[in-house]
């Protein structure tokens, strides 16, 4: 049937192609342990049943008898379920498919344990075998807030969640003792501080047979990047070890020759480590085995013997990180973009006075030792600092503002949360503290292929997709340069990969305020570090013709500080 994108990108739907499907089966099934029973295997959001179906072929040929329980609130999802279970060639099965919201059916805070409130519970409820599931990846708040309230009060679920976070507590209820999963989810809850609780949950309640990272290895056509989660069910698991598979696609320019296969999912079953190449992709593969690392945020690290020895190697090196020294803050945030922020403001029947129009540091813009004169934004800024507290400027004190304001203000007045709030209707919603754009700080781009730290002492404001750090003291701007060189050097990229594993498509990572925090810094004081200072100074300052001696300096002093070999003459 013909996809309707709109309603897969409202609901998470993400289908499984075929070939994925039967991965995640032969994954499952090489951890079965053959009884002469009938097993129960649920999908708690089957959509139109590859997952089911690859399953049950594979229980087929090997002769184990199964029943299959498959949920969806999709009806026609489950009608091409229907249709493609009963075509099987296999002989005829025992199917129940359910035009239900899994979720909806859960009751996990009964102190009975009943996980089902209609006729199914008992056949249900604790007697699952086997679970195989790829549950939608969106946030629970995009369905809409009494949805995502009433699941989180469920869950006992904090902040803003994926949805496929309860469904692997679900999931996890639906598990007999030992009964096992399969299930195929986005790969941000290895890595993220939000993931902290998913990561918690998983590693009490399974032992954890394996992951497998696919990255960017787009697999979907919606813009995910998945990992697949292989686990017993558990009630005293114990975890210090288990084994990882990463794939990602390699842009890395090197020179290392690749093995070629016929396909990404050869590339996927390989026994081997390496380089390989694919449907005329380079692919990077690595494994290993997870480092279940007792700390705050219960962090996972997904690091082979060789990464994990230069980890330590840098981590050792140094006690401090960026998190010791400053609050990584992000820009502002004006929710209402196209109002507040222009490139042009000379084509506005009203231009706001020239006081409010402050020059701004964006995405667009931002270099690692520059601002990129191709896009000059002035964000109108109507908030300033009075002893040191902030404060909204009065409209009737800027005329020509006031009524480009008041052009805008029908769209300004829709945002009913900053009105709620008790502020203006014309304020910015995340103004930040207007006093600190008067200081230096250093500035770094949320989303990008390459690290763009930039040291600003130009008054600018930082808008809301970049983070900033600010330096409150004179004595903190030296910290900051030492850090603008850290963050852009090839060593701290390589850290930061394979520490946060977090590469979107194209090769763009996320900057994320918790990992920038994490970033290992070398003593101000030393020899190397006040090297580092007056290269970063000399960088700032040189014109781009000068910069690629001083970055090759600059990479030789990072190395030298950390105790390790040079990222472009070791690799």
């Amino acid at each position: 049937m013909t996809k309707n994108p709109h309603l897969i990108k409202e609901t998470g739907a993400t289908f499984t192609p075929p070939k994925l499907a039967d991965f995640i089966s032969d994954k499952i099934l090489s951890h079965y342990k053959a009884e002469n029973q009938l097993i129960k295997v649920l999908d708690p959001a089957c959509g139109e049943g590859a997952l089911l179906s690859s399953i049950s072929n594979k229980l087929y040929d090997k002769n184990i008898k199964f029943n299959l329980i498959g949920y969806d609130s999709n009806k026609d999802f489950l009608t091409t379920a229907s249709s493609d279970l009963e075509n099987l060639s296999s002989e005829p099965k025992s199917v129940s498919l359910i035009n239900d919201d899994f979720l909806k059916q859960i009751a996990p805070e009964s102190d009975q344990g009943t996980l089902f409130d209609n006729d199914l519970k008992k056949s249900i409820n604790g007697s699952i075998d086997m679970v195989i599931a790829n549950p939608p990846y969106v946030r629970t708040q995009i369905l809409g807030a009494d949805y995502a309230q009433s699941i989180s009060k469920k869950f006992n679920l904090k902040g803003r969640v994926d949805l496929y976070y309860p469904f692997l507590i679900g999931m996890t209820y639906a598990l007999k003792e030992n009964g096992l999963i399969g299930v195929i989810t986005s790969n941000r809850y290895l890595s993220t501080k939000s993931g902290m609780s998913v990561r918690k949950f998983l590693k009490e309640n399974f032992e954890i047979l394996e992951i497998i990272d696919l990255g960017d290895t787009k697999l979907f056509d919606a813009a995910v990047l998945p990992a697949i989660f292989i686990g017993r069910k558990k009630k005293k698991a114990q975890n210090n070890f288990a084994p990882f598979v990463k794939i990602y696609e390699d842009l890395s320019g090197s020179n290392e020759q690749g093995v070629e296969f016929p396909n990404f999912y050869d590339v996927l079953k390989s026994k081997k480590d390496g380089y390989f190449i694919a449907d005329s992709k380079k692919y990077k593969k690595t494994s290993g085995k997870i480092k279940f690392i007792n700390s705050k945020d219960q962090s996972w690290a997904l690091l082979s013997n060789e990464e994990d020895l230069w980890i330590d190697k840098i981590n050792s090196s140094t006690k401090s990180k960026i998190g010791d020294f400053f609050k990584v803050r992000v820009g502002i945030k004006t929710t209402a973009d196209k109002v507040f922020i222009r490139e042009n403001w000379n084509d506005q029947k009203d231009i706001p006075e020239k006081h409010l129009l402050r020059d701004l540091i964006s995405q667009q813009n931002i270099e690692p030792w520059s601002i990129s004169d191709d896009k000059k934004l002035r964000v109108l800024y109507p908030h300033f600092s009075e002893n040191g507290k902030k404060k909204t400027i009065n409209l009737d004190k800027y005329p020509s503002a006031k009524r480009y304001l008041l052009d805008n203000e029908e769209k300004l007045r829709s945002r009913k949360y900053l009105i709620e709030a008790g502020r203006e209707w014309f304020e910015i919603w995340v103004p930040q503290n207007p006093s600190f754009w008067e200081l230096p700080k250093l500035v770094f781009a949320d989303i990008s292929s390459y690290p763009r730290f930039h040291f600003d002492e130009s008054k600018r404001i930082v808008n809301g997709n970049c983070y900033w750090m600010v330096a409150e003291n004179p004595k903190e701007v030296n910290m900051l340069l030492l850090i603008q060189g850290v963050a852009n050097s090839m060593l701290m990229t390589k850290y930061h990969d394979l520490m946060f594993n977090n590469k979107l498509y194209s090769g763009r990572r996320r900057y994320f305020s918790q990992y920038v925090e994490k970033y290992p810094i070398p003593d101000v004081k030393s020899k190397s570090a006040k090297q580092i200072i007056s290269i970063v100074k000399k960088l700032n300052k040189s014109c781009q013709k000068n910069k690629k001696d001083l970055i090759f300096q600059l990479e030789v002093k990072v190395a030298e500080s950390f105790g390790v070999n040079p990222i472009h003459i070791l690799d």
